[in-house]
């Protein structure tokens, strides 16, 4: 997939586009169905199909108090996009200037630098713009002037409830990963980049990965059997979700760590993955470290017979 960072870098001033908006965190399988619409489109009217999306929640320059615990990083969202089919990617920076722009001017800056729209996809419910001042009223009208169609598209249902971002982190933070898998329409997994932590689990002899989550949503604390995948391999793992009370730190941090099965190397700056397969236990507090090294040796028993 090729992605952009500017309307104006894409040379189509002589093809229709039709374009797929949001910011599609965990590309449920509502915003799968704005951008299979948007490809549909673009089969129809022999057009060029983009999605456009930001690098970051806009809540992060709008309403810094109120940025959501994200679903996916930025790498994962991009790789589920890729794989629904779509080959352009218009990657915005959200930025304070950008955030000033009127819903208006956002739609005619695009029909400007895109040249032809030829539609517009989005979530029934999108806002966009300064002080929200876009929706899919506004798309309709400048629809009509610009000559581009809309679809706003009502949202995609499981179970009688609306399929939303906010309902997949609540089952994710309650560890209803199923429900969470089912909304995504695939594997629920979680992702982040190896940093570099304390080495207690080397000293125990279980060498762990501390993946940085910052920002991510978490099922709840415990240890869980995984499926890892790091440089395009994948692994049997265990998972570590807490505070590690048995080291008694004066200020425990919530770490993620992952010890790799039949793994021997360097991790450090890559990117590591995990899908869930089951919770073994919830987190616990050891009188001694010789008794917590025993309760790992058992975990990684117990995550064998699991996979």
């Amino acid at each position: 997939m090729k992605i952009i960072r500017a309307a104006n870098e894409l040379a189509a001033k002589n093809r229709k586009v039709c374009l797929a908006i949001g910011f599609f965190d965990g590309v449920h399988l509502g915003h799968q169905q704005i951008i299979r619409q948007t490809l549909a489109d673009a089969r129809q009217h022999e057009a060029l199909p983009l999605v456009l999306t930001f690098d970051r929640h806009p809540n992060t320059v709008v309403a810094p108090n109120r940025v959501p615990r994200l679903i996916y990083t930025l790498p994962q969202r991009l790789r589920a996009i890729e794989s629904l089919g779509v080959e352009v990617l218009l990657l915005i920076h959200f930025d304070s200037d950008f955030s000033e722009q009127t819903g208006e001017q956002f739609v005619r800056n695009l029909r400007r630098d895109l040249g032809q729209i030829r539609s517009i996809c989005v979530g029934a419910n999108f806002f966009f713009g300064h002080r929200r001042s876009g929706n899919v009223t506004l798309l309709r009208n400048l629809g009509t002037e610009l000559n581009f169609s809309v679809h706003g598209l009502a949202a995609v249902s499981l179970d009688g409830k609306v399929i939303s971002s906010t309902r997949i982190r609540e089952s994710i933070s309650a560890g209803n990963l199923d429900a969470a898998s089912q909304m995504l329409g695939r594997a629920y997994s979680l992702c982040g980049t190896v940093v570099r932590g304390d080495g207690v689990g080397r000293k125990l002899g279980f060498p762990t990965a501390n993946i940085d989550t910052e920002g991510l949503t978490l099922p709840p604390n415990g240890v869980y059997a995984v499926h890892a995948e790091v440089c395009r391999r994948g692994f049997r793992a265990v998972l570590n979700i807490g505070r590690r009370p048995t080291l008694q730190h004066p200020n425990p941090q919530l770490q993620v760590e992952v010890h790799l099965l039949d793994f021997n190397g360097e991790l450090y700056g890559k990117e590591l993955e995990v899908i869930f397969v089951d919770k073994l236990r919830d987190e616990m507090k050891f009188a001694s470290l010789s008794g917590l090294s025993e309760q790992i040796a058992r975990d990684i028993r117990d995550a064998a017979a699991r996979f």
